[in-house]
């Protein structure tokens, strides 16, 4: 008879505790990272005095490592790419080794907006201490390349007397905001932002207490459709409401990169007083509770999807603006992308002219010949857009065709064709230390192409099927909302070698087709082939569309091997 056995008792189990995200207003105020370490150490608005003081007199080798490559930022600086380093090396050496001696520096223009004494104060810039770069960004801003440390102060003071500042221009800070590049003078714009975008800059942009947020924060203002709202961190978007008029919408958490989300409407309606005091409320939200722990999880759309909305609103109310907000309608979605490109007429009899350089590439030289050109015809305002384009305002009819005439002239056209006019690139190989592939040359070269080989059915195209090349997966050229999103990395082609090439995203967009691009399963195209494949699902789209169906739609439903 075997003797009875004491049962062991059941142990209880261990319940994981969850890890801090390094949110402030829980009480996570150590640093969990090194770029934490360094805002706390020392806030970045603060590098500025060093960079005219000690680094610009010292020269390149006397810039502490820590500003190099982080407080530079808050000023529009980075380290351009060192030439002569291929893409494939790009995750494999140390950023020491990757940096050339020279910057990369971006001019913050908030709602894209310039006088033409503006334009040409860039232009000599550009001419000056840029070797005549310049690009114009999706985010309206003016990038130039081959700036030296010594020069910087000197920019400044020329950008700084002309009423223009790299100022929080990149870095965890409140980056540029984007607005309507036709704000105030469209025949179709619900309500003018500018008044709020401007009381925004006044009172926040430079302020200490918004210039350590987690990551970096997106701003989109605009009384019509035409800034990408539904991608940036907050956006305010012009709407009717049935009682108080005209206000707008408010979205939260949008963005792209390696985690894409569309942003979400809190469903309130604000006023334009009322601008300003919800975007504190918002920046300082994020500012508080956003995930400083990892950086790939630190941008507001990762908070915006774990809380969603509701809550997101909620909090924003009870602990920030300390009222409720007033309930709102969506606003209507627009039939078209909206890109300025072309002759319009403004609500005040004159006209506004937008035309389309290949991808945002110009020169000093370009913009100071469009100043030159503007007031020739009539006008001192030019705008930059959200999609690489630029627009002239205030012009004359009679002196529009001559307006158009030097613009071609140019190479900025305005009556482009659909690749021309549909095309984004970002910076890519050429100078960016994060890119893998080349953009710029590679779109312009994409685009005369494809302007001679789809001559035949150029006619067909309703609207621009967009084309978007993004150098690495951070999509700073939206891939991810492009009929034809092409994102940069190494491929094998036929013969085992490794080469340039681009993983395709299909179908993406943004108003009536708010949605990322359909990635094919293991579909990569080779740079050389990148033309050829394009034309090849331009064609089979053309061929197999139902009437009035947009390249998004037709995508949705399409076989995949009609896709590749």
């Amino acid at each position: 008879m075997s003797s009875p056995t004491r049962e062991t008792p059941a142990r209880t189990p261990r319940v994981k505790q969850k890890r801090g995200e390094g949110q402030w207003a829980l009480g996570y105020r150590e640093p969990l990272n090194p770029n934490e370490r360094s805002k706390k150490d020392d806030n970045p608005l603060n590098v500025r005095a060093r960079i005219e003081n000690i680094y610009a007199r010292g020269g390149f080798d006397s810039i502490d490592p820590g500003d190099l490559r982080g407080r530079f930022r808050w000023f529009g600086l980075y380290t351009q790419r060192k030439p002569g380093i291929d893409g494939g090396r790009t995750a494999t050496l140390e950023p020491e080794e990757l940096d050339d001696r020279y910057f990369m520096l971006r001019v913050r223009l908030d709602g894209g907006a310039l006088t033409t004494e503006q334009l040409a104060v860039l232009a000599e810039i550009s001419q000056t201490h840029a070797r005549d770069t310049a690009d114009i960004t999706d985010r309206q801003n003016i990038q130039y390349h081959w700036i030296q440390i010594e020069d910087v102060p000197t920019i400044w003071a020329k950008l700084e007397k002309a009423g223009m500042t790299t100022m929080e221009a990149c870095g965890d800070s409140p980056r540029v905001i984007l607005g309507s590049p036709v704000a105030g003078i469209a025949a179709d714009e619900i309500i003018d932002g500018t008044p709020a975008i401007d009381e925004i800059k006044r009172r926040y942009i430079g302020d200490p207490r918004y210039s350590n947020l987690p990551r970096k924060f997106k701003t989109a203002v605009s009384g019509q459709q035409d800034v990408a709202h539904e991608i940036n961190d907050v956006a305010f978007v012009g709407v009717n409401h049935p009682e108080h008029g005209p206000g707008f919408d408010v979205w939260v958490g949008g963005g792209l990169s390696t985690n894409p989300m569309i942003g979400q409407r809190l469903g309130a309606w604000v006023s334009l007083d009322e601008v300003p005091d919800v975007w504190e409320g918002v920046i300082s939200v994020f500012r508080d509770y956003g995930y400083r722990r990892l950086r790939a999880r630190a941008r507001i759309k990762f908070l915006v999807k774990d809380w969603g909305a509701a809550k997101f609103r909620q909090v924003l109310e009870d602990e920030y603006l300390k009222r409720k907000l007033t309930d709102g309608p969506a606003p209507e979605v627009p039939a078209t992308q909206i890109d300025h490109v072309g002759v319009h007429p403004q609500i005040d009899g004159r006209f506004y002219v937008g035309a389309a350089p290949v991808a945002g590439r110009v020169s000093g030289a370009t913009l100071l010949a469009v100043a030159k050109a503007a007031e020739r015809a009539g006008s001192n305002r030019v705008r930059l857009t959200p999609h690489q384009k630029l627009v002239v305002l205030d012009v004359p009819e009679a002196e529009v065709n001559g307006l158009k005439t030097e613009l071609a002239d140019l190479g900025l056209q305005t009556e482009p064709s659909p690749w021309r006019r549909g095309i984004m690139a970002c910076t890519g190989l050429e100078f960016c230390k994060l890119a893998i592939v080349e953009t710029k040359a590679r779109a312009i070269e994409l685009v005369t192409d494809l302007e001679k080989r789809l001559a035949d059915i150029q006619a067909e195209i309703e609207n621009p099927v967009t084309v978007h090349l993004n150098g690495c997966p951070n999509s700073c050229a939206r891939v991810q909302t492009a009929d034809i999103g092409l994102k940069g990395q190494i491929v094998t082609d036929e013969d085992g070698k490794q080469v340039e090439g681009f993983q395709v995203h299909l179908g993406g967009g943004l108003g009536l087709d708010a949605g990322f691009g359909r990635k094919l399963r293991g579909h990569k195209v080779t740079a050389a082939e990148l033309t050829a494949y394009v034309e090849r699902v331009v064609r089979a789209y053309l061929a197999g569309r139902e009437p009035g169906e947009r390249f998004a739609q037709w995508v949705l439903r399409a076989d995949e091997g009609v896709l590749q």
